[in-house]
C-alpha cells in the first residue's frame, strides 16, 4: 500500500516524523476499520432472521454476501473521491491559478478504499458476526 503513495524519491531524513505520522495514520484506519463491530450490529439487529442461521452454520461467505451492498459501496469509493479532491487541494494565494493542483490523487484514494478498509471493514463485520450469538 505505501508505495502508492510514495512515488518521489525525496529523502529529508524526518524519519521520527515520519514514524509517528506513520503510526496516526495506522490508528486511524483501525478505527475505520473496526467501526464494521458497530455496523454489523446495526445490521444484525435490523435483520436477525437472515443472519443467525449463517451464524449458526459459521459460514463466512453467506454472511459477506449478506453484508455487501455494492452500491452502498460505489457511492462510498465517489465520496472518498470526491472529499480527496476538495480537502487535498493545493492552497494558492494566486487567483489565476487556471489548474487546481491536488496533494493527492482522488481516485488512488478511492482504490486505497476499495482495495483496503471496505474489504478490512466486511472482514471485521464477519468474525464480530461469527462470534454473535456465543
Amino acid at each position: 500500500m505505501l508505495p502508492l503513495f510514495c512515488t518521489e524519491v525525496n529523502d529529508d531524513a524526518n524519519f521520527a516524523t515520519t514514524a509517528a505520522c506513520d503510526i496516526q495514520l495506522l490508528q486511524a484506519l483501525s478505527r475505520r476499520i473496526h467501526y464494521g463491530k458497530f455496523v454489523a450490529e446495526v445490521k444484525f439487529r435490523d435483520s436477525i432472521d437472515e443472519y443467525k442461521p449463517f451464524i449458526l452454520a459459521q459460514d463466512r461467505d453467506a454472511l459477506m454476501k449478506l453484508l455487501t451492498f455494492e452500491a452502498v459501496e460505489e457511492m462510498v469509493k465517489k465520496r472518498v473521491a470526491k472529499k480527496a479532491k476538495v480537502f487535498g487541494q493545493e492552497v494558492s494565494l494566486n487567483d489565476n491559478a487556471e489548474e487546481v493542483k491536488g496533494k493527492i490523487d482522488p481516485l488512488l484514494v478511492s482504490r486505497l478504499y476499495d482495495e483496503w478498509v471496505m474489504p478490512l471493514t466486511k472482514l471485521v463485520e464477519v468474525e464480530y458476526l461469527l462470534r454473535r450469538l456465543d
